[in-house]
Order: structure tokens, then sequence, then C-alpha cells
């Protein structure tokens, strides 16, 4: 492996739950240049909903080739959602799947619950709340033995969704803890290590050698480098994308302050904030850093709750639908599960109109998360809602303390290639940002309106 002295162009594979990208971000600049996007599709033509490993393979091998062909590029580095494994046997030449990945929407039968739940750690070790579906990953590979005992026992290695990728792209196995930590009862925070469920189940033998998220695993293997016309590269670990959007504001900035990460999800993750008061019944939870650090946590699915109220139409709310939203209080209600309530009837509002109700909505949402982890400091807002000017001005006002919108696209990639340099190099100064100070006026307006919205 040759890393590059100095390395600053670095191809980031991003695969969130909805798109997956590669981009090619530069570290001295502090900007990225997406060289592929393309949805993140979900397969249906197997035992059960799975990602489309094969389609996700070709889309990043043509996309490290659009890299190569555009400039240099120093090194690789991987993030993705969580919630998500490879069950490999060791084959590196293929895709190495001893079953699909499954997909973490997809509902998982009942019948294994109770013998699950007596294995599980309990809240206060792992972090880690009970989730529906296939949300908590242990609950995944426990179902997975039950069901398809045969290939689970071809099994070599449980590979972290990141991982899986580092592993395809360098042939080296490893955990890693932001994956291992995101909700999945496999993690205990307190002790840095894999929680009582892996011993219980018997997976303890499973999970490959602990490395750091900033670790180089190894080199592009041989191959795949001379077919997309790439350097024997550097590949680094990788890293849950949450905290692929924390990464650098904690190496840069000191606490307490917290960083909306947004996509899908809206995950509100509080450095220096409390884990006393986290709520497993909120979807409250301990995430873990890049330094192995539990940092409070909440989240929900704000991106498609939004996308769903304004049937994705683009249009920005001007102040005249704030206006009028907050006047006749147009509220709607986003239940778990449930059809979304609206106060008045969603096809007589004007798209500005809908699309100010569903920021209001997602901000307030947002504003609970972040009192609940008992946050402070300023909040830093990553990823597509950082765009979304209204509510950004809603959380500063309901939260009381200003709330800063980053100019990267996506806050996961710059996270994720900030892992070519070590831990230790010297931190980039914050980037510029738009500031948005708590205004008092629409403060006063928003406290009547939750009140509704409650």
């Amino acid at each position: 492996m040759f890393p590059h002295p100095s390395p600053r162009f670095i191809a980031v594979v991003d695969i969130g739950k909805t798109n997956a990208k590669l981009v090619v971000h530069d570290l001295a600049e502090r900007t990225d240049r997406v060289v592929a996007s393309q949805p993140n599709r979900v397969l249906t033509d197997g035992p059960y909903p799975h990602a489309d490993a094969d389609g996700l393979w070709a889309f990043l091998l043509d996309g490290l080739a659009r890299a190569a062909a555009q400039g240099r590029v120093d090194a690789l580095s991987i993030t993705t959602h969580g919630a998500a494994a490879a069950l490999v046997d060791g084959d590196v030449d293929g895709d190495g799947l001893v079953l699909p990945i499954l997909d973490y929407e997809s509902p998982l039968p009942d019948d294994t619950t109770p013998d699950y739940d007596r294995l599980r750690p309990a809240f206060a070790d792992s972090g880690s709340p009970p989730l529906p579906g296939g949300l908590n990953l242990g609950r995944q590979v426990f179902w997975l033995q039950r069901r398809f005992p045969d290939a689970f026992a071809k099994a070599r290695h449980i590979l972290t969704y990141p991982q899986y990728w580092a592993w395809r792209l360098s042939g080296v196995a490893a955990s890693e803890a932001t994956s291992l930590g995101c909700h999945t009862d496999l993690w205990e925070p307190a002790k840095g290590g894999l929680s009582a469920l892996v011993d219980r189940a018997g997976w303890r033998g499973l999970f490959p050698p602990l490395r750091s998220a900033f670790d180089a695993l190894g080199p592009l293997r041989p191959e795949i480098a001379a077919r997309v016309g790439l350097g024997p590269i550097p590949v680094h670990c990788g890293i849950h994308d949450s905290n692929a959007s924390l990464l650098p504001h904690i190496l840069a900035r000191p606490a307490p302050l917290s960083v909306v990460s947004t996509g899908t999800w809206i995950i509100a993750l509080a450095v220096g904030g409390s884990l006393a008061g986290l709520d497993p019944a909120r979807d409250a939870l301990a995430n873990v850093d890049a330094l192995g650090r539990p940092v409070p946590s909440a989240r929900f699915m704000g991106g498609r709750v939004y996308d769903r109220l304004t049937n994705r139409d683009p249009t920005a709310p001007s102040d005249a639908d704030l206006d009028r939203v907050l006047t006749d209080a147009i509220t709607v209600h986003t239940p778990d599960g449930a059809p979304d309530r609206w106060s008045h009837d969603p096809a007589s509002l004007t798209p500005g109109e809908r699309a100010a109700a569903a920021s209001l909505r997602c901000a307030l949402t947002t504003a609970a998360m972040l009192d609940t982890l008992r946050a402070d400091g300023p909040t830093i807002v990553e990823g597509p809602f950082a765009r979304n000017r209204l509510f950004l001005r809603a959380l500063a006002a309901r939260t009381g303390r200003p709330v800063a919108a980053s100019p990267s696209a996506t806050g996961t990639s710059a996270g994720a290639a900030r892992l070519a340099l070590p831990p230790t190099a010297p931190a980039a100064a914050p980037p510029d940002h738009r500031m948005e100070p708590p205004d008092p006026a629409l403060a006063a307006r928003l406290t009547g309106y939750a009140s509704d919205c409650s």
C-alpha cells in the first residue's frame, strides 16, 4: 500500500437508505464533487426484501472509474446507513453473501421475538431501544439464523454494512464501533465492546477484529484497481453515516454542540448531552462516535415524512405561506404507523402552505428530540434540511439556540473523507455557516402553534 503523503482527494462510497452516491471530496477545499448518484433499490425477488448488492457493486465500480478519469484520487472511504449487515463466507472474489442483505424495513415475523427478547441486553447496558422490523440489527441476525440455519452455518463473518463494502474493496474483514453501536443490541457503549447478546447467541467468533473507522485496512485489491484505473490506494474501514456527519464537528469544535443529520432520517446527536434522560420508548439511544465515545441521540423519519406531506413538491414556503399556517393553525400530526392527520383539508392548501406546515412539523419534532437529549450550544444541520430555511428558523426559535446550516451538499461524505487523515491531525477550522439566531417573535408564535400540534 502506497498512501499519498498528503491525502487530499478522497473517493467516498456513500450508501444511504434512499440514494447511493460516489463522491470525490477535496479535504483542502472542503467541497464535494458528486461523481455519480442513483436510487438505492430494494429487491423483492428473494426470500425477503433485500439490498441490490450486485447493482450497488456495479454502480460503485463505474463511479470509481469515472472518478479516476477525472483526476487524482488518494484514498477510498465508505459510509452507509445503519441496521444492515452481510453474512459472508469469506470468498471475496464474488459477493461473498451466504444470504441476501436484509432490508431493515422488512417486517420480521413475530415468532422469534420472545426468544430474542430473552437474549437481548438491557437498554441500560446497550443504549439500544427495542425497534420495529429489522431496525435492531441483532434481531435481524437472530431471525436469519433461525429461519435459514443451513445458510447461516456457512457464514464466516458478520460484517456491518460499511465494512462489507470495505471488505469487498480491500479483502480485509473488520468490525467497527460506530456501526455496531447504532441501535443494534450488539454493543455496550460503556464497556466499549460487544454486548452480552453476542455471547448468548454464540456469534462472537463471527465478528472479525475490531478496527478504528480511521484505519486503512489495506490497498484497493489489484484486480479492482486495474479495472477502474486507480493505483493501490488505501481503503479505510468506514463509518456509520450519522457519525460521519458528526465527525468533522467533534474534531473542530468544543462541546457542547449538536449535529442534526438529515436525509431519509432526521437524527439528532447531542455532544455533551446526557445519557441519563434517554427514553427507549421515544426512539432515543446511545450512538457511538468515531472516537469510541457514547453520544446521546434521537431520530425520526423526517425526510420521508416531509416528502409525504409535500407530495415531493419542491416549492419553498414564503413568508406569506408561513403566516397563513401560523395564523390559521394549519397543523399536521404524523403518528407512527397511522395516517397523517391534517387540521385542514390538505387538498385546499397551496404547495407553499403544505411545505410550511411540513417544515414546522419536522422542526418541532427535532426540537423536542434535542430537549430530551438535554442538548446545549449551537446546532449544526447537515444534509437536505440545511437548505430549508424555515426549518432552520423554526428550530432556532423553538430551542432558543443558534442553528447553523452546513454548506456541504452531504455532511456524510465530508466526514467519511476525513477518515483518510489520523484523528490527531490538526482539525480544519469549521466552515463558514449561515447562522439563524433565535427569533423571539417567531418563538412566541410557535409556542401557541406547538400546543395545537401536540
